[in-house]
Formats: structure tokens, sequence, C-alpha cells
């Protein structure tokens, strides 16, 4: 460490934090992966998510997206959004909120045809996807050409099935998942 009287220096120059890693304009591909964290009592605790969004870039701050993955909520589902994120600056790290809207696709088969469960009464059939709507916060860090995510949402989601019983009625149950959606992004 050294020291210098100040008539010995010449200039200061003080550290701008803003960063000119940030994209001003453009497109970007994001990947993350996650929980959907919910109520003990729920058949499903925490479903595994993944997704990937194809986003663009207004004025650094401003990011519009559509994006797609894989969500087991008793079955496999795709979801399909869109979403709007605001990052609060310019800097390398900064926090955000993001607002996501959209549907849930089943896809796995829409029966059970599994022979070990004869008789096919109160199974699970018949998959159905339905809207899903997000509101969350998070922060971004930026490092060299690639964005780190750690985001917290509330996420509503409904889908339904149905089951046969044994005087071959069906029912059908709606399924509203409210929870705590937790995931870790990379934006390229």
């Amino acid at each position: 460490m050294f020291n210098f009287k100040s008539e010995e220096v010449d200039k200061f120059i003080k550290l701008n934090m803003v960063t000119g890693e940030r994209k001003q304009n453009g497109l970007g591909l994001t990947l993350e992966s996650g929980l959907l964290i919910g109520a003990q009592n729920s058949n499903f605790d925490a479903p595994f998510s993944f997704n990937f969004l194809v986003n663009y870039t207004i004025a650094t701050t401003n990011m519009f997206g559509i994006g797609s993955g894989v969500e087991f909520l008793g079955s496999s589902f795709s979801p399909v959004f869109i979403e709007y994120r605001k990052l609060f600056s310019e800097r390398k790290t900064t926090p955000f909120i993001y607002f996501r809207g959209g549907a849930l696709i089943h896809m796995g088969d829409d029966n059970n045809d599994n022979p070990d469960s004869y008789p096919q009464y109160y199974q699970p059939t018949n998959y159905k996807g339905g809207f899903s709507l997000t509101a969350g916060t998070g922060i971004s860090w930026m490092k060299e050409g690639y964005e780190i995510c750690l985001s917290f949402a509330y996420r509503y989601a409904r889908t339904s099935y149905e089951e046969n019983a044994y005087n071959n009625v069906n029912f059908t149950y709606l399924n509203n998942y409210n929870r705590l959606e937790l995931k870790l992004g990379f934006r390229f």
C-alpha cells in the first residue's frame, strides 16, 4: 500500500459501477431451472421446472421474451408464456421485477394404460393444461458476456384430470397451484 500527498496526485478517478457489458438492445437466450415450492399437504411438494426463453432487450433495462420448457405437475406439462422483465439499473449487479402469462400444455399420454392397475378405477386420465401467471423479483449479476439471475416469484397455475369411478362415472378434478417459484437462470 502506498500513501501519496495530495499535491503528488495528478487526478482522481471515480469508479463507475455502470458496465458496458449489458446489452443496450438485442436478442438473448435464457436457460433457467428451479422448483415450484408448495404446501406440505400437496401431492406434489416441489415440482421441478426447466424453461428456455428468447428475449429482446430495449434500452438496457427492459426485456420482452417468449418461452417454453417442461414442468411436472402430476404429469408432464409444457409451459408456453410471454414475459416482461424490468431491471432497476444498468449496473453489473441489479435487482429486477418480472411478469409472465401463458398456458400449460399437457405433454404426456392422455390415458393411463398401465396394465398393472386393473381395474382402471380411480386412476388419473385425460390430463388437461390451463393458464399460468407469474409475478416476481430477483437479482441479476453480469459476468464476462453472460448474466446470472436468481428469482423468487408467486406462481399460479391450473390443470385438470379425470378419474373413472367403479360405477363408470367420470369425475373431473381441477388443480389450482399457488406456489413459490425459486429459479436460477443464465442469460447469453
